[in-house]
């Protein structure tokens, strides 16, 4: 099969041939359909988040399942031939957390995929030609066929598009944990989406439909804001032209937003967006930063006016990924409009270097073709 590869130092993907992988016990082989372009892949690309190379990447799928693997005993109501979506988060179910329903807490998926690019055996799906180890990135999705576990899968209607459908799986699983778990934003309630790229774009949607207002997109390119406006967003805030505390202020009546989420992970937009907050406010925050970066928080405030920061990395899995499915069946959350790039994977690498020169609004996907 055909699989883009990150190996050496470069931040850069190589198209090559490598064997089709096998599936194990409670396991999928997957064909891949689509594969979304993250930022997160692009930190992995040039060194800001350690990762073992050579590897492949790629972690919101959709695809059709080939088989299951051998000794398989509890396929999750899933079949060979379903059309599936696939959740970066894939629990091992047998952790203390998992046992404990926190998904996103597993051990294992942080422990084995994560630090070392397998899975929960100790051993990763992949190789290259010569046999030799191949990492793998939740479960590389940027391959025409892709290992993925029975726990991070969930069937897709036939409502949606399975092109558009790939960043379920990242893009509104992510966004869907940020606005209904950590940030527990309910009807009525204020937000403020720093950052609108692809998970900024998603965190809009679902804020929307869990009824909050006002919804405040606040980026520093116009186009960005354009597209959240048109996702639901009922404010739009350039920060590289205004007072972004002020405009909030102004937007919620001098109170501030009840939650704010930060989207990008950098530390003047961590600041930024804990700056928003109304008295007992939320402050989610969802981007990975580079390295070790880290950001300052005025203490007095945090404490005299009971903020909350909190992080939020994905949902769970096996509870959650089904809710999005249905959320976006139902019109909740719109991913024909989030996407607004799609490239071959021949094009992989093109796909990558746009996304590093910030010019893809909402989220790119690869598409197997």
């Amino acid at each position: 099969m055909r699989a883009a590869v990150l190996r050496g130092d470069a931040a850069a993907l190589e198209v090559m041939d490598i064997p089709v992988p096998v599936a194990r016990a409670g396991e999928a082989l997957v064909k891949i359909i689509a594969c979304g372009v993250c930022h997160t892949d692009l930190h992995v690309m040039k060194g800001e988040v350690a990762f073992p190379r050579p590897a492949v990447l790629g972690h919101e799928i959709t695809g059709t399942i080939v088989s299951l693997g051998e000794g398989t005993t509890d396929a999750r109501g899933l079949s060979e031939g379903d059309t599936v979506v696939g959740a970066f988060i894939m629990p091992c179910t047998e952790c203390r957390y998992c046992l404990q329903g926190r998904d996103d807490m597993c051990e294992n998926f942080f422990a084995q995929n994560r630090l070392r690019g397998t899975l929960y055996d100790g051993e990763s799906r992949l190789r290259l030609g010569d046999g030799s180890f191949l990492a793998m990135y939740s479960m590389g999705g940027l391959a025409e066929y892709s290992v993925v576990p029975l726990s991070a899968l969930a069937r897709l209607p036939e409502n949606l598009d399975p092109v558009t459908s790939s960043v379920l799986g990242c893009a509104a699983f992510t966004a869907y944990g940020a606005v209904r778990r950590a940030g527990a934003l309910g009807e009525g309630q204020s937000a403020a989406v720093v950052a609108v790229g692809g998970i900024g774009s998603g965190v809009i949607q679902v804020a929307v439909a869990a009824g909050a207002y006002p919804v405040i997109a606040i980026d520093v390119a116009d186009d960005k804001l354009d597209a959240a406006l048109a996702l639901g967003a009922t404010h739009a805030v350039n920060s590289r032209e205004n007072d972004v505390v002020a405009a909030v202020r102004e937007i919620t009546d001098g109170r501030g937003v009840d939650v704010a989420f930060e989207a990008l992970g950098r530390p003047e937009t961590f600041r930024q967006a804990v700056s928003l907050l109304a008295d007992g406010g939320r402050m989610v925050a969802i981007g990975i930063a580079a390295g070790s970066a880290t950001a300052d928080v005025e203490i007095t405030p945090l404490v005299r006016r009971g903020y909350t920061i909190t992080g939020s990395f994905g949902a769970r899995t096996r509870e959650d990924l089904p809710a999005v499915v249905e959320l976006a069946a139902g019109g909740g959350f719109d991913a024909d409009r989030l996407v607004t790039r799609r490239y071959a994977l021949a094009d992989v690498d093109e796909a990558f270097q746009a996304l590093a020169r910030g010019e893809i609004t909402g989220r790119a996907v690869i598409v197997m073709e």
